[in-house]
């Protein structure tokens, strides 16, 4: 099965927006923009990093996640709650949100040494202070943890992350933030100093 994404236009008064949702296999989420007179004014944008490992996650189940946010937007403009159903800049949630947001702020160039790091980790857009991280080689859930570090009283954890054979291969790392019984996974892509 092949995903496609959604393009709807919605009149609300004398506003026409445009919505627009796909799924982005490489970052692991859905996406949903929404446009007025060609402008992007907001997104919200969604994780399944945490499903991929379960073993009946499918193309079906990333398709009805896009159909039901790209529902979810469409809703929120016909109600004239558009910017309660969008998220901040920069934030993506995960599936089934805990209200935690997990952002990379920094990322210096990646050395034969490792690759510098600074996330910023919020709990229902406040600081979460003390916030666990894991970090993984790879795309999944279930990948080898090649660190672990925590959150200062500001919600931010700086980590060099040490760079391996496999961390070339895959190019990538999970990291997952975890408060209490809250927890925020994100994938994140990198090139090194030859690509």
């Amino acid at each position: 099965m092949t995903i496609f994404g959604f393009n709807t236009d919605v009149k609300r008064g004398d506003t026409i927006y445009h919505v627009q949702s796909e799924a982005r296999s490489h970052e692991q989420m859905v996406q949903t923009l929404v446009f007025v007179k060609g402008q992007c004014v907001g997104k919200r944008a969604v994780s399944y990093s945490k499903e991929v490992s379960k073993p009946d996650f499918s193309e079906q189940a990333i398709h009805e996640l896009l159909k039901a946010q790209h529902r979810t937007i469409i809703d929120a403009i016909n109600a004239g709650t558009l910017e309660s159903a969008l998220a901040t800049p920069a934030e993506v949630e995960d599936t089934a949100s805990s209200g935690m947001s997990l952002k990379c702020t920094k990322a210096g160039p990646i050395s034969d040494s490792g690759i510098s790091m600074r996330f910023q980790v919020t709990d229902a857009g406040k600081a979460a202070a003390d916030a666990e991280l894991t970090f993984r080689v790879g795309a999944t859930a279930g990948a080898p943890v090649i660190a672990y570090a925590t959150c200062d009283n500001t919600g931010q954890a700086e980590m060099q992350i040490p760079i391996t054979d496999e961390l070339r291969r895959e190019s990538a790392i999970t990291v997952q933030a975890k408060r209490g019984n809250k927890t925020v996974t994100r994938k994140f892509r990198f090139k090194g100093p030859d690509q």
